[in-house]
């Protein structure tokens, strides 16, 4: 579907744009949530590296267990032009965010994606997609606008997952530089230990279904939804 549009897979062009899509100045307002963890710093759950790390690393297993199955589902429903599937794997992941702050969370991000996307690639695909959101026939969830970007330029699942979860830790860590007394030393060395988890939790999401979509951290959920009463807070609820 999107091989005129991207390079060939493996090739330099293809790298460069996932590089470009998964990049933290991609402006869709990442930068702009702390994912639960602004709450747990302030209620001591996490007080340093170690604990930082504890907390990333759940953040990215509950990924792996939830959206991540859901964009690899969307990745292959995109490829096969499936709108119906699309809006189905949606849902999925909306109903699973149980804090008012990750729903909103992937639904702002999802859906300026698919704007930014839409003026950069021009894709037929996209530009159903985003109407498909403008009319609310879905929410428009961040891992889903993913999906479809990278599968119109013809950009391989395991890279849309990787810039997932790869987002979803620079993400947590950059929060945890502005909320803590941590160096960029520190969260460097927890980036590149995380990373190296992205390839089997790859394939263990590829081998899972819809219904196998399970993201159980109750601390982190409640964390969340902490942070949307709090009074004090630097980040978006």
């Amino acid at each position: 579907m999107g091989n005129d549009v991207a390079g060939a897979p493996g090739s330099a062009t293809s790298f460069a744009r996932t590089l470009q899509f998964g990049d933290s100045m991609f402006p869709i307002g990442g930068f702009s949530f702390s994912g639960g963890l602004e709450s747990a710093i302030q209620k001591g759950v996490v007080v340093d590296a170690a604990t930082l790390r504890a907390f990333t690393l759940t953040a990215l297993q509950q990924a792996e267990r939830g959206d991540g199955i859901a964009l690899i589902a969307a990745h292959r429903a995109a490829v096969a032009g499936d709108v119906d599937s699309l809006i189905r794997i949606d849902e999925h992941v909306y109903v699973r965010k149980l804090s008012d702050e990750m729903r909103t969370m992937s639904v702002r991000m999802g859906k300026k994606f698919t704007e930014l996307c839409i003026q950069v690639i021009r894709a037929p695909l996209l530009r159903k997609w985003s109407e498909c959101i403008e009319t609310s026939v879905s929410p428009g969830c961040y891992p889903v606008a993913l999906a479809v970007n990278f599968a119109v330029q013809g950009l391989p699942a395991l890279a849309a997952f990787a810039v997932h979860q790869y987002g979803l830790a620079a993400t947590t860590l950059s929060a945890a530089l502005r909320l803590m007394k941590i160096s960029h030393v520190e969260t460097q060395k927890i980036l590149y230990d995380l990373n190296a988890t992205v390839e089997p939790a790859f394939e263990r999401a590829a081998a899972a279904s819809l219904s196998d979509m399970s993201g159980y951290a109750p601390l982190k959920e409640i964390l969340a939804a902490v942070h949307t009463k709090a009074h004090v807070r630097l980040f978006m609820n």
